[in-house]
């Protein structure tokens, strides 16, 4: 990669280099060459690095595995360990202020906001997506 931008810093000098000799009229020509070789560059780049994803989901796909899920443990269930370890000092909170209703009210909290998650991430979603595929595959 570091060879790549060396061509792209040399590119940026060459054009810079022909604006002062070719003068101001020519700079708008000079830019758009200059952006369509960073573009083509894009584009190499990012078609290498979607055959190469497309590439290890297919190797994924052909030894029967499932593609591991985006995230580490932590990040993936990090909101309920919490929410688990705050239930305590929660629940003495709302018992102790309200009594059973203020622990019924936590405990709803707890469940509406690690519900809540979940379904933003759409893993309550893509897990019934899962069983319904796996049915169809017996």
């Amino acid at each position: 990669m570091e060879a790549r931008d060396q061509e792209l810093k040399k590119e940026l000098a060459a054009t810079l280099h022909a604006r002062g000799e070719l003068g101001a009229e020519y700079e708008a020509a000079l830019i758009d060459s200059f952006l369509e070789k960073v573009e083509q560059r894009l584009d190499t780049t990012l078609d290498r690095q979607v055959r190469r994803q497309l590439a290890e989901q297919q190797v994924t796909a052909a030894r029967g595995a499932r593609p591991t899920q985006p995230g580490s443990f932590g990040e993936r269930h990090g909101l309920g360990i919490v929410s688990l370890v705050l239930a305590v000092p929660l629940s003495a909170i709302g018992v102790a202020n309200a009594g059973i209703e203020g622990l019924v009210v936590a405990w709803l909290g707890i469940v509406g906001v690690n519900a809540f998650q979940t379904a933003r991430n759409g893993q309550l979603f893509r897990r019934r997506d899962e069983r319904a595929i796996s049915d169809w595959k017996d």
